[in-house]
């Protein structure tokens, strides 16, 4: 009986005999996992999704289609990625967090899911939840602090430390945080353009309707 894990196209890691992991098939191609890697199971992989060097996925955690793992990355327990992520190296995913598809996480940059965290003091149930909405981009070496959403196609300059909720296709860079602008669904600085604003790149136009970019 396969595990309520496995919903959609993709491969669920089982255990059989002890040690050895099989996949067993929904459709589509096998996902590619590094001989350095380690996915506990039970645990959920996309369709065509691949695992690099010593990367770590806990049991509980499910990946969609299409993602990129990079080296030396964490995924705990009960993480959810959607589907066409790109995780770089050296970035842990702890529990509480969650990528809706096609989220960009930059090299090193930094996951917490505990606001106020001591060694001596076993906080677990605290955890709170991070999300990442759809298309967004979080940049090279920024922290996301735990409890804030990081809204569409946003994006998060290199370094930045985010502290707050970010918006829908917002600019947000330095320390903390600070929306500096709008970016386009292709990550380009927008224009004003007359009472609404453009991409460059794209040409496609967009409006600020109570405080909310909008696609023209």
């Amino acid at each position: 009986m396969l595990s309520p894990l496995c919903l959609s196209t993709g491969y669920l890691i089982q255990c059989v005999n002890g040690d050895a992991l099989v996949y067993l098939p929904t459709m589509g191609q096998k996902p590619l996992i590094h001989e350095t890697a380690w996915v506990d199971e039970p645990s959920h992989l996309g369709d065509d999704t691949k695992i690099w060097h010593f990367t770590h996925v806990m049991a509980g955690a499910r990946i969609g289609a299409g993602c990129n793992i990079g080296q030396n990355v964490y995924i705990d327990a009960g993480v959810v990625i959607g589907d066409g992520c790109k995780i770089q190296n050296n970035v842990s995913v702890y529990k509480g967090v969650t990528l809706e598809d096609g989220v960009f996480c930059g090299p090193s940059m930094v996951f917490t899911n505990v606001i106020n965290p001591r060694a001596f003091i076993e906080r677990k149930h605290e955890f709170r939840p991070t999300l990442v909405r759809r298309g967004a981009t979080l940049g090279a070496n920024c922290t996301i602090v735990c409890g804030v959403t990081i809204g569409a196609y946003a994006l998060i300059g290199a370094g930045s430390v985010v502290t707050r909720d970010v918006p829908d296709h917002a600019l947000v860079y330095g320390v903390p945080g600070r929306q500096a602008g709008w970016v386009s669904k292709e990550g380009f600085i927008l224009d004003a353009d007359g009472d609404g604003f453009v991409c460059s790149e794209s040409g496609k136009r967009y409006s600020l309707t109570d405080g909310m970019l909008l696609p023209a």
